[in-house]
């Protein structure tokens, strides 16, 4: 084991081994390869290149180079393109620190069995009036890239649960498909983390007619792990244990606390709403929602 294999248990060194394809012997040269290839690519700056950092992107493409590579660029050309949506890109920005004590996202205490974090986003606390859907993408962007320093995650990865109970056809409307494409491509296209699955649970019809439309713009790997759940909890216990959810999913632990990962993230700034005042909003991401390109999205 070498010094960036540290904080990994034995359980999980052997599942990065036989999932990840991830040898001690080699890593450095493993690391070295996708480096080499920043060259090829003089119209990104790559602004973090160091082996730490690159080796979240090598198990997220369980250690194929070039595919690793290709998700750096595409990490930092999202950044690039969207220069807006990472201006004051902090827990303590207005727009993201209101979405993040709304439980956007939130995080379960407990790993599932496979030692993956999970996530929870209960749709309908989306306040519009104080903050935008591209906040709400921020903050979940912020929240993964907290989570990823750790480096059991970067092998175990992600699941995420959506609650649509309440959530409003009004609210609903507001997924536009330059919204969509935005989502997908930062977390889809360009994010080193495994999601191990997304599960939709008491969602409308409308979203479901929703998520039949951007399908077709879904890698197949990332379709085969979407479920549709309904209001049918039993099917979400059969892949994740009722002990470890909230009572909200059917579990046996009681209501989530929507503060919980807000706390972890803000600290003693958690309560401090000095600085969010009506006109303190970030003003240049609800400036991006109305300034995407509406043209299609690609897969």
């Amino acid at each position: 084991m070498t010094h960036l294999q540290a904080g990994l248990s034995p359980e999980t060194l052997e599942k990065a081994r036989l999932e990840l394809n991830e040898n001690p012997d080699t890593l450095h040269q493993d690391i070295q390869e996708v480096r080499d290839m920043v060259i090829t690519r003089p119209d990104i700056g790559f602004l973090r290149t160091d082996d730490a950092f690159i080796l979240r992107f090598l198990r997220a493409r369980k250690f194929q180079h070039f595919e690793a590579f290709r998700l750096l660029a595409q990490y930092f050309e999202y950044r690039q393109q969207n220069l807006d949506m990472f201006k004051s890109f902090k827990a303590t920005d207005p727009g993201i620190k209101q979405a993040l004590k709304d439980g956007f996202p939130g995080g379960l205490a407990n790993l599932d069995h496979y030692g993956r974090k999970i996530l929870v986003l209960f749709a309908a606390n989306w306040d519009q009036s104080r903050y935008t859907l591209v906040d709400i993408l921020r903050a979940i962007l912020l929240s993964l890239e907290a989570m990823i320093e750790d480096p059991e995650l970067q092998v175990n990865g992600f699941v995420l649960i959506i609650d649509w109970s309440n959530f409003t056809f009004k609210q609903a409307s507001k997924l536009t498909p330059s919204m969509l494409r935005l989502a997908i491509e930062g977390l889809q296209d360009s994010f080193p983390a495994r999601f191990g699955g997304i599960h939709f649970v008491n969602q409308p019809w409308y979203i479901h007619a929703l998520y039949t439309v951007i399908r077709p713009f879904l890698k197949e790997k990332t379709r085969k792990r979407i479920f549709l759940h309904g209001n049918n909890l039993n099917s979400l216990h059969q892949l994740i244990h009722p002990e470890i959810l909230p009572s909200e999913f059917g579990g046996m632990l009681p209501p989530y606390d929507m503060g919980t990962w807000a706390r972890t993230l803000l600290d003693h700034e958690y309560d401090d709403d000095s600085e969010c005042n009506a006109d303190s909003y970030n003003t240049p991401a609800k400036d991006i929602e109305k300034e995407l390109s509406p043209k299609s999205m690609k897969r």
